[in-house]
């Protein structure tokens, strides 16, 4: 019996499931960190501190990470009232991951400076809460830190990116578009803001939002992976095909973006070019297992079945409760004449709650 071949429609995407991949990255460009907090009106630095000041600015500077660490100790021993190193010392402390020293130290100086504003010590103790996987906590500081200056997009950015997080799509297109008002040519918020649109079933907002990314940073390899997903769904494969390219075109080595141009071309029937963008996924990361299911559900589409199953083998020991793999050796294996081992793959799948695997059990299968 000929089975249905079913592409399923994920965040990730997968057929006798192909699978396409969505990523929402990070802006990991650095806010001031160094030399933030300006000398109170009153306070003079003796100038042993300020040497010592002075040498740990230049040790960080060349990533020296230990030797600024001792010197920003040293000018806060000399004196104990010198905030720029207490917040230079901070974020040493997050260079070296010791994300508590960090938060003990921008606090200090929160608590301390009369003469300047705090959402920047704010915005860095969410950044060292989030790294520690406090994202409650961090959500709070940046709260703090748009209350106190609500003019800084990173704030209202890093926010909505646990918003994302959380699944609140609504709150983080908010702060996003916040982030966007702020500075026009943010290209991570028009990027992220458009996954969250995606995610809301706005397509054609999340196609503008991603073309904006592109625009304000024509070089951003991610944005085109997503921008060519969103196209994707919408139907238009050849167009998706395109944006795919431009990703690996910025990103040569874009595993998922192989992928996701090789589901693309799936749809369109060129199976042939679709093994390869498969494969050339699986050279770039031998442990994908979606790439294998893929390249296993093409050769499927060109009557390879048992070079299928070797691939839904690959995958499915990758992934032992990839479901959808389970239910694409099933389908192969009845072409083979296996119903038994069909049978015994679809029953694993629906188990793994792969859908439409019960069907198959249901149809074919004696009970």
């Amino acid at each position: 019996m000929n089975q249905i071949l079913f592409l399923c429609a994920f965040l990730l995407v997968a057929p006798l499931c192909l699978l396409s991949q969505e990523t929402a990255e990070e802006d990991t460009s650095k806010t001031d960190t160094l030399a933030f907090v300006a000398r109170t009106d009153t306070l003079i630095i003796p100038v042993e501190a300020e040497e010592a000041y002075n040498t740990g600015t230049q040790a960080f500077s060349k990533k020296k990470y230990q030797t600024a660490l001792q010197q920003f100790n040293k000018a806060i021993e000399i004196e104990s009232r010198f905030l720029k190193a207490w917040f230079n010392r901070a974020a040493v402390k997050s260079e070296l991951k010791d994300y508590n020293g960090a938060i003990a130290d921008y606090t200090h100086v929160i608590e301390n400076d009369t003469v300047n504003k705090p959402d920047n010590s704010y915005f860095l103790r969410g950044q060292a809460r989030y790294a520690m996987g406090k994202k409650e906590e961090a959500a709070k500081d940046y709260t703090l830190a748009i209350e106190t200056n609500g003019k800084n997009a990173k704030y209202w950015y890093n926010r909505g990116g646990i918003k994302f997080e959380k699944e609140d799509y609504e709150g983080a297109k908010s702060d996003f578009g916040k982030a966007i008002m702020i500075d026009s040519e943010y290209a991570y918020a028009y990027n992220d803001r458009g996954s969250a649109k995606r995610l809301l079933g706005d397509i054609d907002g999340a196609i503008s939002d991603y073309n904006q990314a592109v625009l304000s940073n024509p070089k951003l390899a991610f944005a085109y992976n997503n921008l060519g997903s969103a196209k994707k769904k919408k139907g238009d494969f050849k167009g998706a095909v395109q944006e795919y390219s431009s990703a690996i075109r910025f990103k040569s080595n874009y595993y998922i973006a192989y992928n996701n141009r090789g589901s693309a071309k799936f749809e369109l029937g060129d199976y042939d070019e679709a093994i390869k963008d498969f494969t050339k996924a699986i050279e770039l990361n031998s442990k994908y297992a979606y790439a294998y299911n893929n390249r296993g559900t093409a050769k499927y589409k060109l009557k390879q079945y048992k070079e299928s199953i070797t691939d839904y083998n690959k995958a499915i020991q990758l992934n032992p409760k990839y479901g959808f793999a389970y239910m694409n050796r099933g389908t192969s294996k009845e072409m083979t004449r296996d119903q038994n081992g069909a049978c015994k793959d679809w029953e694993k799948a629906a188990s793994l709650g792969a859908k439409n695997a019960r069907t198959f059990t249901d149809s074919s299968c004696e009970k």
